[in-house]
């Protein structure tokens, strides 16, 4: 029975210490931009396929 009571003091100090990291992590803007990563994907493509565009343009002019 013992068991179980040094088991919850172990899990009650483990989780005190990852709330602390999270609220150390918010602190320091961790999680601020939440909006730029779910769109980034996105752009990407778009930014690809100019690159690869101009560079089939710049070998046909040359």
């Amino acid at each position: 029975m013992s068991v179980i009571y040094m088991l919850l003091g172990i899990s009650i100090v483990v989780a005190i210490i990852f709330f602390i990291a999270f609220i150390v992590a918010v602190k320091k803007g961790q999680y601020d931009d939440d909006y730029t990563p779910s769109v980034r994907m996105l752009f990407e493509d778009e930014l690809v396929k100019e690159q690869s565009n101009s560079t089939i343009k710049n070998k046909k002019t040359n």
